[in-house]
């Protein structure tokens, strides 16, 4: 009888679950097989990375592109994937394939994970999010290849690809380049910066906003929630872009030393970043004292609800 009165409030078991996933990626990374040495990673260390992984935060201690053999690699990409997108969504999504039931409990656990405000028509809209999903990383990978490929070769090439597509889509920040560089590296390949900021975009607009806005031909009308997140998303977009430019134009180790195109898409990408993933092209370190507060109120500013961004929010 206690134990049947022993009832976890979907809050709980998003926790729960969450920690779990945590728990498990932290062990499969301190085992030998995912290091390059092939020795036994520091527990700490291994926590704090897969923490940071299915929390999609970006923050490391030990350098993913060098420490991480592909096997270490491959469980961060899938914690990522974890975190982004919920394990609730993906455990539900399995169970539809599997044709089990999906009872009003688990429908009440997905409305909290997805937060919305119903749960009718909750198994459709996770299909349409998951078959999204899957379409813009895909996409965002087709392009990154063009540039990793001819660089790394063909299968190192697709694996970064893959790998940035699905970080950038889910705000996590991880990236392979190796010795704490990020994207440093590419700060002027337009075609690569472009990509990530679009995927970091979307990934951050949220998945009810994405949905109005396929039916948007079919409903022509627009909640008040995803007119706000458009709305503020642009204006910080713009205004992040304007004030980076400003505030690192002549800065000799940010924007100082390139040409007009550069100095711009770098601001942008700048501006993009912050808020919900964690990359950058040009060094935060560098970064004039009001250029990093700029990145500060990015950061607390973030993505909007349901999406795959962290931060206090657009709305």
């Amino acid at each position: 009888k206690n134990i049947k009165k022993f009832k976890l409030h979907p809050v709980q078991i998003l926790s729960l679950g969450f920690a779990i996933v945590i728990l498990i990626g932290a062990i499969l990374l301190s085992l030998p097989i995912s290091s390059v040495d092939n020795n036994y990673t520091n527990f700490l260390d291994a926590l704090f990375t897969s923490t940071s992984a299915v929390c999609v935060t970006g923050l490391i201690t030990i350098d993913t592109g060098t420490y991480w053999n592909a096997f270490g690699q491959c469980v961060i990409l899938m914690l990522i994937e974890i975190g982004g997108l919920g394990f609730m969504s993906l455990t539900t999504f399995i169970a539809v394939l599997l044709g089990k039931k999906i009872t009003l409990r688990d429908r009440l656990i997905m409305q909290e994970a997805m937060n919305t405000f119903k749960i009718e028509g909750l198994i459709k809209m996770l299909q349409y999010v998951l078959g999204f999903t899957i379409i813009i990383q895909l996409a965002g990978a087709v392009l990154l290849s063009t540039q990793f490929i001819p660089q790394l070769g063909l299968s190192k090439g697709i694996f970064f690809s893959i790998f940035h597509s699905v970080s950038a889509f889910c705000n996590a920040g991880f990236d392979l380049n190796g010795n704490f560089n990020s994207l440093t590296g590419y700060a002027n390949n337009s075609i690569i910066l472009l990509t990530l900021s679009f995927l970091i975009i979307i990934g951050g607009l949220g998945f009810t906003v994405i949905i109005e806005l396929y039916n948007f031909q079919k409903k022509k009308k627009l909640s008040i929630n995803s007119k706000i997140v458009l709305l503020v998303t642009g204006t910080v977009i713009i205004i992040g872009t304007i004030l980076m430019l400003c505030f690192e134009y002549k800065n000799p180790e940010t924007l100082g030393m390139m040409n007009a195109k550069d100095k711009l898409l770098n601001a942008y990408f700048a501006a993009v970043t912050p808020r919900t993933a964690g990359f950058n092209s040009i060094s935060t370190d560098s970064m004039s004292m009001a250029g990093k507060f700029i990145t500060i109120i990015l950061m607390f500013i973030g993505g909007s609800p349901g999406s795959t961004a962290g931060g206090l929010k657009t709305t």
